[in-house]
């Protein structure tokens, strides 16, 4: 019950944040914006809470990710960067600057074990469209390129979070106050039991089993 409390209070802060059209302003750090999210994609059937703080400075993106009434915490131990992590349970943020639909865009994930995925995704189609060329291109050594992530886990209240960070430098966007960003924030929830089976969460529902779709995007300012 105290859990289920704590949830529906993040819940319901976060919505103050994020309205109901998928745009958010983001304030400079330290003060936060937040989305959260609680259903799957595409079913829109109900998902465990998850919630991103969000905020930038001159230099970095940062983001908070806390996923609640977790119970498997379930990844692969023999997972190094830029492994298929998304495979199990993952929290994600597609990423892209300006106001387009995004053909091109950052892939940023992060395992409950402190693995991060991290490639440009080359999505022309906007829909990973059948036939159509998808690409990624790998970032290979995210801490020298100045990503962090710590990932604290709490096994007791059924969550773990991950505070984050990105350098704007990725997408020419240092000083970026007043910009225009597209982003998709998304979780993957599994179990020993269920694998490779899983359960698909976002915060923009992209209508299909698929989270590259760049349309459904939402609008994030830098304010």
């Amino acid at each position: 019950m105290f859990k289920g409390l704590l949830a529906f209070g993040a819940y319901c802060a976060a919505l103050v944040a994020s309205t109901s059209d998928g745009s958010v302003d983001v304030p400079n750090c330290p003060a936060t914006a937040s989305v959260a999210f609680t259903t799957a994609i595409p079913s829109g059937t109900p998902c465990p809470l998850t919630r991103i703080d969000l905020c930038y400075t001159s230099t970095t993106l940062n983001l908070v990710f806390t996923a609640y009434n977790e119970t498997n915490f379930y990844y692969n131990p023999d997972h190094k960067t830029n492994d298929d992590i998304w495979a199990y349970e993952a929290m994600e943020a597609f990423i892209a600057k300006g106001s387009d639909d995004p053909q091109t865009y950052l892939e940023y994930e992060v395992g409950p074990n402190n693995v991060t995925f991290n490639a440009f995704i080359y999505n022309p189609s906007r829909v990973r469209r059948e036939g159509a060329p998808m690409d990624q291109a790998f970032i290979s050594d995210p801490l020298g390129d100045g990503f962090k992530a710590v990932t604290r886990l709490n096994k007791l209240a059924g969550t773990w979070t991950t505070e984050s960070q990105i350098p704007l430098a990725l997408f020419n966007g240092e000083d970026s106050t007043g910009s225009v960003w597209r982003m998709n924030f998304f979780r993957t929830i599994t179990s020993p039991s269920e694998f490779p089976e899983q359960k698909l969460c976002g915060w923009r529902n992209t209508g299909e089993a698929n989270f590259h779709v760049t349309p459904a995007f939402g609008t994030i300012k830098f304010v």
